[in-house]
């Protein structure tokens, strides 16, 4: 009995430990972690991935629309085709850090070769003349309008023709949905990074690339 008595008292210390223990890793702290505001009916939707998932900080998923906020298909177009030009211009940024130009010359006239023109966003800007540049929009905006725009009958995105690859196998549609959705957040992150380590006067690739 007094063996008994004695594990009791020496048990008694343990469970009040891990009972404090356990009262403060209890659940009272997961609700902190939960926006109130997050609106989850569109839980599993394209680009709806860990580990934020459904996150509107801004509440553009607020109903009714109102003016001058545009509707939920509109901005799920504009991230797609944004996030494509920020892959673009990240492949540019990386293939001329690497080396690669274009032969020949950008400006006979300005005795200027490609081989000139630095890999940075913003060094490239201030080194391509402007001729050079109402070139380059000019050729964006018959693209914009040639075959960029969005048919409202298909999915947001799908703006090819006839040769543009679509998945019949709705599982394999998604994933490489998602993977172009968040390839494409992450170049829009990376493109930013790059412009900002130009502005304050370093490689765009810094510290892969040592400063300029």
């Amino acid at each position: 009995a007094l063996q008994i008595a004695n594990c009791r008292v020496r048990a008694t210390p343990m469970l009040s430990l891990f009972s404090a223990a356990a009262a403060f890793n209890g659940p009272a702290l997961v609700p902190a972690m939960r926006s109130p505001a997050v609106n989850m009916k569109f839980e599993g939707e394209i680009g709806v991935t860990p580990p934020l998932g459904v996150w509107d900080p801004l509440n553009l998923l607020e109903e009714p629309v109102k003016y001058p906020r545009r509707d939920y298909r509109r901005y799920v177009e504009l991230e797609i085709k944004h996030g494509r030009i920020a892959m673009l211009a990240c492949t540019g940024i990386f293939t001329t850090e690497a080396g690669f130009r274009w032969p020949g010359y950008l400006s006979k006239s300005l005795d200027l070769k490609f081989a000139d023109i630095p890999g940075g966003p913003v060094d490239s800007w201030a080194a391509i003349p402007t001729l050079g540049w109402f070139q380059i929009v000019g050729f964006v905006v018959f693209l914009e309008l040639a075959y960029g725009q969005q048919d409202p009958n298909k999915e947001p995105g799908d703006i090819g023709g006839p040769s543009w690859i679509r998945y019949e196998n709705p599982d394999v549609k998604a994933y490489k949905l998602n993977i172009e959705r968040n390839n494409g957040r992450a170049a829009m992150m990376g493109i930013t990074g790059m412009l900002v380590h130009n502005w304050i006067g370093v490689d765009a690739l810094y510290p892969i690339v040592g400063s300029n």
